[in-house]
């Protein structure tokens, strides 16, 4: 199966020195293939990890898996990757170690997510850690066709017997119509039940036992394997998902090949590897530990305005952690709030050390530094590429001090990029939405004549209004897309409110600072 897999935050997408590690790690002379599960963050975080490692001289494919039959899709989002994705593994590792190249395991991976669909049913909502859980799911109630990261099904429904959950799902996965799989009558399929976190195995044995002849009477297929167990889970969420993949010989030949993976229902002569093997991970080439910045003794005027900037907008996203999760789990997977506290905790911790406030430009790349090392899933990623694309605009000016309008052609490299690589626009329900009308009247207003301060203010409360708005915006990227328009419509998109809150709790301290020195 895998040789490496890259863990990150709880239900967050790992951040790109993690899975650099891991890839510097195992890839040996034939390359290495990265089996993503289609989600915003992880396309995002192994996507610049391929890239970087490609720079570094390494061999490296991206196979992406998008095996959810729960919903049409929609926007750039496209289908979930699901269980189905742990087929994906076994085919594409069985390919490996039978000898097959770099691009024969991707065309075998490939073609195998290509075959397999995917869908999700839960009977309560998973557990956060240090977190309440949720109530959205009250008694006597079930969701079909949710993810993997705590986020609400497509639908809510009152409870069931198992011969209908199960009767639902296979045709919603086999519907002709959608045609989520190119699976026809008198195909050979697998069948993979897979447990959430809290399902008995003997409910998933259950469930089982109702999909094979409904397979096999009501659809057609020729039931080849089953795999019934917890491979895919959601902490501790009760339910399961019910995974099909039609198969010919050759992609059964990969699944019944022998594997020392300890959760596979077949291993080698019954014998189970450690659970932890240490392996060395090699230092980045690039890393120059003796290159770290410091905080300057004495701050310029410009040190100053750039410390009080950064410690409201850092204050502001600790103090608004419970609200933005809060809205969050109303959207999202309920963990906004947090990821944005770590990021501004440790910009908070690392600006009293480490930034060069007199140097704007560094200090940008710094709080870059600060938010890939702590912030994973999505908003780390986008932050990181925000101030990324931040810095180069700002570094190529080549100047020790910053004026108005070159902030504004920094802010709008970052929205470019941030647009480039996430793929959203305006109007799409995205931090965005707070950014791009903060950029407009920014510019306007500089362009205008006005005093750069009175502009910054004034541009904030543009952004503001554009993170509201997105009350009233159907989400086209994110997980957000997974959810219905009246909830959409209940809440602001989180990741926009965030944004729009410490660009305006920074510009209301340097108006601020202006009227006190």
């Amino acid at each position: 199966m895998l040789t490496a897999a890259i863990c990150g935050d709880i239900f967050a997408s790992p951040p790109v020195d993690s899975i650099l590690a891991g890839i510097r790690a195992v890839t040996g002379p034939k390359g290495c293939l990265l089996i993503v599960k289609n989600y915003t963050g992880d396309r995002l975080n192994f996507g610049l990890a391929a890239e970087q490692a490609k720079s570094e001289g390494y061999k490296v494919e991206m196979v992406i898996v998008g095996d959810d039959c729960a919903l049409r899709p929609r926007g750039i989002a496209g289908r979930r990757g699901l269980a189905g994705t742990i087929l994906v593994h076994k085919i594409a590792g069985a390919a490996a170690a039978a000898g097959c190249s770099l691009v024969e395991v991707t065309d075998e991976a490939r073609r195998a997510s290509e075959m397999v669909g995917t869908m999700g049913v839960a009977l309560s909502v998973c557990t956060l850690p240090g977190q309440v859980t949720s109530d959205r799911l009250g008694p006597g109630k079930m969701e079909l066709g949710l993810g993997i990261h705590g986020e609400p099904g497509a639908a809510v429904a009152d409870l069931q017997p198992v011969d209908v959950v199960v009767a639902h799902v296979l045709m919603q996965i086999l519907s002709a119509e959608i045609n989520y799989v190119p699976i026809e009558r008198g195909n050979n399929v697998v069948l993979m039940v897979n447990g959430l976190g809290a399902t008995p195995v003997m409910e998933l044995m259950i469930a089982a036992g109702k999909a094979i002849p409904r397979l096999q009477l009501e659809h057609g297929l020729a039931v080849d394997r089953v795999y019934t167990g917890n491979f895919m889970t959601s902490l501790d969420m009760a339910g399961l998902s019910i995974t099909v993949m039609k198969v010919d010989e050759g992609i059964l030949q990969r699944l019944d090949a022998p594997t020392k993976a300890p959760a596979w229902p077949v291993g080698v002569d019954g014998k189970r590897p450690p659970a932890k093997i240490p392996v060395p991970v090699p230092q980045s080439p690039n890393l120059q530990c003796n290159e770290l910045s410091t905080r300057p003794q004495e701050l310029s005027e410009q040190g100053h305005i750039l410390e009080v900037a950064i410690e409201a907008a850092a204050s502001e996203l600790i103090n608004m952690r419970d609200a933005l999760n809060d809205w969050d789990s109303k959207v999202g997977d309920g963990d906004c709030g947090s990821t944005m506290f770590r990021g501004a905790s440790a910009i908070l911790e690392d600006m009293k050390k480490y930034y060069p406030l007199n140097d704007v430009t560094e200090t940008i790349k710094e709080i870059g530094s600060s938010i890939r090392r702590v912030m994973g899933g999505t908003s780390g990623i986008i932050y990181d590429i925000l101030f990324k694309a931040s810095y180069a605009e700002l570094k190529s000016t080549n100047q020790s001090t910053v004026t108005s309008k070159e902030w504004a052609s920094a802010l709008q490299a970052a929205i470019a990029a941030v647009s480039k690589y996430g793929g959203a626009i305006a109007g799409y329900r995205t931090l965005l939405d707070a950014l791009i009308p903060a950029l407009e009247v920014l510019q306007e207003r500089l362009n205008t004549g006005d005093d750069p301060v009175d502009a910054f203010v004034i541009s904030s409360e543009a952004a503001l209004s554009g993170a509201e708005s997105t009350k009233h915006m159907h989400a086209q990227a994110g997980r957000s897309t997974y959810i219905s328009s009246d909830i959409l419509a209940s809440v602001p998109d989180p990741g926009a409110m965030a944004a729009a809150s410490w660009y305006r709790a920074s510009a209301l301290a340097v108006k601020k600072f202006h009227q006190t020195s």
